[in-house]
């Protein structure tokens, strides 16, 4: 018994002293995570182009794996360009609110109306002098504009406006809703152009003697609301027929 023991502790020195030194050893093993089964999505590319040891049923596969890709990423565009849509809407033409509304405000005179020039609201009436605070492009004086963006039309006691605005996300923009522009007549006729005096400001940096002075002269457009008219319920009517029959 003596002796078989010798022998086994002879055996593990023997093979204790064929293990390599531990500086031979690799400082850190090698683990990959890539899987190697030939399931849809791990099979390689050239394995797919060459068509090789590839049964039916995973070519099957691959095929509907990519026709699904391509359909997700025709609604994902889909998406994004709906959310890249147009900001300015207007609400559908004939509702009870303007049926009921329209003849009421069409029987009293002396309306007004919230119009939005360059995204400014402005509350304007029949004659007044709007001075822009800023110069408009591309318009010379006696030159007639139609305004059509309103979102209130208005008399002495009744008014009618367009639904509130919806404030925009990260995933949508904001939404502005503006009165149908068939609903009313507004005509605003460039007057001219307004300069105010010359401003002179001196700009200076700290511990420095240079002073620049910068020159500033902002020029103003000058437009009169020469026509304003609300249009009465069979107008309105008769205008919306005579869309449609030109749309069909």
């Amino acid at each position: 018994m003596a002796m078989f023991a010798r022998t086994i502790r002879s055996s593990l020195l023997e093979t204790r002293a064929t293990l390599p030194p531990t500086f031979l050893l690799p400082f850190r093993a090698r683990i990959t995570t890539v899987s190697h089964t030939l399931e849809t999505g791990n099979v390689p590319e050239p394995l797919i182009q060459s068509g090789q040891h590839i049964s039916k049923d995973l070519k099957s596969k691959i095929q509907a794996a990519k026709d699904a890709r391509a359909s997700a990423s025709s609604t994902l565009s889909t998406s994004e360009s709906s959310t890249q849509s147009r900001t300015d809407e207007t609400p559908s033409p004939l509702t009870p609110s303007i049926k009921k509304l329209l003849p009421l405000l069409h029987s009293q005179p002396a309306h007004y109306l919230t119009l939005h020039i360059h995204g400014r609201p402005y509350l304007l009436t029949k004659g007044d002098t709007l001075r822009l605070p800023f110069c408009m492009p591309n318009v010379q004086p006696g030159d007639v504009l139609r305004l059509n963006r309103a979102t209130h039309i208005g008399s002495r006691d009744y008014t009618l406006k367009a639904p509130e605005p919806v404030k925009g996300t990260l995933d949508a923009p904001k939404r502005s809703f503006y009165l149908d522009e068939r609903l009313f007549v507004c005509r605003a006729t460039v007057i001219g152009v307004e300069s105010e005096p010359m401003r002179i400001k001196e700009k200076t940096k700290r511990r420095q003697r240079h002073i620049r002075r910068v020159k500033s002269k902002h020029r103003y457009t000058i437009l009169k609301i020469s026509d304003m008219e609300v249009k009465s319920l069979e107008e309105y009517q008769s205008e919306l027929e005579r869309d449609e029959e030109r749309i069909f």
